[in-house]
């Protein structure tokens, strides 16, 4: 019966999108109180869920793609993002920007949260684009399969320090094991699998990106514009530095640990970015850069609401109980334990929407199981996380941000992203059972 409610939601969830052309929020809205009551769920308690998901959402992700946003329309608007992409083109030449985005990507997903790199890397991809006259996908899909994957298989990501934590395995050969898998995949499924793509005619969101002509000689240096932008990753790293540096009281380590935070990270950069694009050399007034600061802003409402509306319906299905229920439904299957993690892991990823929510439900389901086979918890790691890729449903925000950020139809999502991830998540199974026989 859940699983059955579960897939009600998702069709009247399309419907109400494709068919009635509701708004992205709304529908959300609508299916997830369908769902809650289909289930049995209290009218309150479906709202309270509601409220929870999206405030739990947004508060993750509203301050991260406010000043994200701010900080690349400004760095774009500067003729930053020109300038990068430009000298990225110049080394690898218009036929290979697929792969300078691809490596530029996995690079920072390493380090980065996938919101982080998101957000940082986009007003790039679409300049790339632009400056290359190459169809979108063909760097997007690159730019989403290098953060994706990265977020994925390589710790210091939550999902597989998460799980790595839950099960007790060794966080160094959890990577080792990682990088193997990460690397290929990034290859295949970022410019390799571009190509089915290539044909595409997908529109960059206007209030997205910047289209004027830029004079290069007043436009910051290559070496600037790269350091500015990469600024909160650096800031970040020192942030993380500091916390097993120095003593946890000492003020040095609550300062940078301060700065190192995700979110003033991005602000102090976005500080940074007003003075070297904007101050500088006069090159625009406070009140110039303010409106473009404004005008940003304003632009990702929508995207902010519909987030936080795919949060509140993830919050409906988990607050029902569905993962318990699977929980209790796959209990005693007799196959292998990678295939048997992996297998629980897809129907919660499907059923749930949430990375975080599939992998700690199936490491705390897999425990014993580990314990008990002496399998290597170190790749069943990586077969839980693997899994908790796939589909990209419409409960999980990845979903709505590659929707809007794209401009894609829920249908182009689906063919593109959705199926993008679940061939992850298959490469992963069968990598990890590759492994297991060579060093298992």
């Amino acid at each position: 019966m859940p699983l059955v409610a579960l897939f009600l939601g998702i069709v009247l969830l399309f419907l109400l999108v494709i068919v009635c052309k509701f708004n992205a929020f709304l529908s959300l809205m609508l299916s997830a109180i369908f769902v809650g009551l289909f289930l049995g769920m209290e009218p309150l308690a479906i709202v309270k869920s509601i409220e929870a998901g999206l405030g739990g959402t947004l508060g993750h992700l509203a301050i991260i793609i406010g000043l994200g946003a701010v900080f690349g329309k400004i760095i774009s608007e500067g003729g930053g993002a020109n300038r990068i992409a430009s000298t990225l083109i110049e080394i690898f030449g218009e036929k290979r920007v697929d792969w300078a985005i691809c490596i530029a990507s996995f690079v920072l997903g390493v380090i980065l949260f996938y919101e982080v790199s998101y957000i940082l890397l986009i007003p790039i991809v679409y300049t790339i684009a632009n400056e290359a006259k190459v169809k979108l996908m063909k760097v997007g899909i690159p730019f989403l399969a290098a953060i994706s994957i990265t977020h994925v298989f390589l710790p210091p990501h939550p999902g597989p320090t998460a799980i790595s934590a839950a099960l007790g395995a060794n966080l160094g050969v959890v990577l080792g094991y990682g990088f193997l898998l990460a690397i290929p995949a990034t290859v295949i499924f970022g410019p390799l699998i571009a190509k089915l793509y290539r044909n595409w005619e997908i529109n960059i969101p206007n209030h997205l990106v910047t289209k004027k002509e830029f004079n290069m000689a007043e436009v910051p240096s290559f070496a600037t514009s790269v350091f500015t932008t990469l600024l909160p990753v650096i800031l970040i790293l020192i942030g993380v530095i500091a916390e097993f540096a120095f003593p946890k009281e000492s003020i040095i380590n609550q300062t940078l640990t301060f700065i190192g935070n995700a979110d003033i990270a991005l602000l102090v950069s976005l500080l940074v970015a007003v003075y070297v694009f904007g101050l500088r050399k006069k090159r625009k007034t406070m009140v110039e850069i303010m409106k473009i600061a404004e005008g940003a802003l304003i632009s990702m409402g929508g995207i902010i609401f519909i987030l936080g509306g795919g949060g509140a319906f993830k919050q409906v299905i988990l607050d029902s109980g569905m993962a318990q229920y699977i929980a209790d439904v796959t209990n005693g299957w007799d196959i292998s334990p990678f295939i048997l993690a992996w297998l629980i892991a897809l129907i919660i990823r499907l059923a749930v929407g949430s990375a975080t929510v599939t992998v700690l439900t199936t490491a705390g389901i897999m425990l014993p199981i580990v314990q008990e086979t002496g399998v290597s918890p170190e790749l069943m790691v990586l077969a839980i996380g693997s899994a908790s890729i796939a589909w990209a449903p419409p409960s999980d925000v990845s979903f709505w941000m590659t929707k809007e950020y794209f401009n894609l139809t829920i249908g182009q999502t689906i063919k593109s992203v959705c199926f993008m991830y679940t061939l992850v998540a298959i490469y992963g199974i069968l990598g990890v059972l590759a492994l297991d026989m060579m060093f298992g």
